[in-house]
């Protein structure tokens, strides 16, 4: 079990810096090292056309909108949670919604998890991916792993199997009491019980939870005879998915995400501890789309995101692709929708509420080419203390209209979901579902 480790928690857009300062959500002190690493993974991340963070001065930075966990070379774990209420929020209730967002995200029923649970894991994102993934784990260790035949070429000193009759006979003087012999065995050795290996060796080597390590050290011991993967891409593109591994299915997305398959965005490089990197605008346009489809009655096609029209054509190629996040088709109507992870405020009608003029003229550009310039489009927004209920509708003319929806990540509702006149399911079909 890894030691030493100094575990930092803030919120998105948070400012860190080495000086000491009062400890919070929003401002918090890191070594001189961490601060280091964390200038070194924000290059890296430019260079790959992210913003992770803003440097200001030489001692001073500011977070950008993704949220998860960072672990530095030094043992600073810096967890970074959503900001999802204007003023206040506690540290518990982001952790909270993070693994509502994740288990949308990698597409897992909550019910599965277990709601209380999550409110009783007072932990950071990655203990709780560790111990998410060592409960899996060891039902499916006690279901029993998948083994497979395998052919081995050997020389004993007794036939057994299959006599190979061309190198027998090529046998030097003195050996001919040896046979060549081909055979197979029954071995644990595929490639989903190898990422498994290797998942569970990060997890024994970065959990600082006590019960976590102990039942990866047993666990460790039971897949002993397994080796860890040396090729994780090519083993999880092997992963079967036949109707003997279906008691593997439910383990798949936590190994994926402790071995950095399954993310938005991984930190990458030659040192990773347990970190793991999420846009807060991916996870909030999942999640909004997960509870639509969940939501909408059966047989309303529904693409998320949308990528059949572009803004032009030039040399009759269309250029500069338009993808909204959502797009729902009942029949000829359609409607598009658009997720924002911002914070509105609904009382500043002089600042427009917060609302970005190069968003509406996006959605002007969604509403000529996907709807033919008239039908019901809607931004929807993290519902806030400050943003509670929709704000009045957006006249395009034309007949095309732009409605600013409250999502309340709380009681998992649209607000003003009725002015789009979608058709929805009944209280009883939800259950259902």
């Amino acid at each position: 079990m890894t030691l030493g480790l100094h575990r930092v928690s803030v919120r998105e857009h948070a400012w860190l810096c080495t000086e000491p300062v009062p400890a919070s959500l929003d401002c918090a002190q890191l070594t001189e090292s961490a601060f280091d690493y964390l200038c070194s993974l924000s290059e890296r991340f430019s260079s790959g056309g992210a913003r992770l963070l803003q440097v200001e001065g030489r001692r001073r930075l500011k977070l950008d909108n993704f949220v998860g966990v960072i672990q530095t070379p030094c043992g600073t774990v810096l967890e970074i949670v959503p900001k999802h209420h204007a003023e206040g929020g506690s540290l518990a209730e982001a952790r909270l919604l993070l693994r509502k967002l994740l288990l949308a995200l990698l597409d897992l029923p909550t019910r599965d998890v277990g709601a209380a649970s999550l409110q009783l894991f007072d932990a950071p994102l990655s203990e709780w991916v560790m111990g998410r993934f060592l409960q899996e784990l060891d039902t499916l260790v006690s279901r029993g792993l998948r083994f497979e035949y395998q052919r081995v070429d050997e020389e004993l000193p007794f036939l057994h199997g299959q006599l190979n009759l061309n190198r027998q006979l090529r046998q030097p003087p003195g050996r001919e009491h040896r046979f060549h012999v081909r055979h197979e065995v029954y071995l644990p050795d595929r490639p989903e019980n190898r990422l498994l290996k290797l998942a569970l060796e990060r997890v024994r080597q970065g959990t600082q939870d006590a019960n976590h390590w102990r039942l990866a050290q047993e666990l460790s011991f039971r897949l002993a005879e397994i080796p860890a993967s040396r090729q994780v891409e090519q083993d999880f593109r092997a992963w079967g998915h036949d109707r003997l591994l279906a008691h593997y299915q439910a383990i798949k997305p936590w190994c994926e995400l402790i071995l950095s398959q399954h993310m938005p965005l991984a930190v990458a490089g030659d040192y990773q501890g347990m970190s793991l990197l999420f846009p807060m605008e991916k996870l909030f346009e999942r999640f909004v789309a997960r509870w639509l489809r969940a939501s909408l009655a059966v047989g309303l096609d529904m693409r998320t995101p949308a990528r059949s029209e572009s803004l032009c054509e030039h040399q009759q190629q269309p250029i500069f692709r338009l993808e909204p996040d959502i797009l729902i088709a009942d029949g000829g109507q359609r409607w598009v929708l658009d997720t924002k992870w911002k914070l509105l405020d609904a009382s500043k009608r002089a600042d427009k509420y917060g609302l970005s003029q190069s968003d509406f003229y996006q959605l002007f550009a969604y509403g000529q080419k996907y709807l033919g310039g008239a039908g019901r489009m809607a931004l929807i927004y993290p519902r806030t203390e400050s943003f509670q209920s929709p704000l009045d509708t957006f006249d395009f003319g034309g007949g095309l209209s732009l409605e600013v929806l409250p999502f309340d990540l709380d009681q998992e509702r649209l607000l003003g979901i009725e002015r789009l006149r979608l058709a929805r399911r009944t209280h009883e079909e939800r259950l259902v579902a």
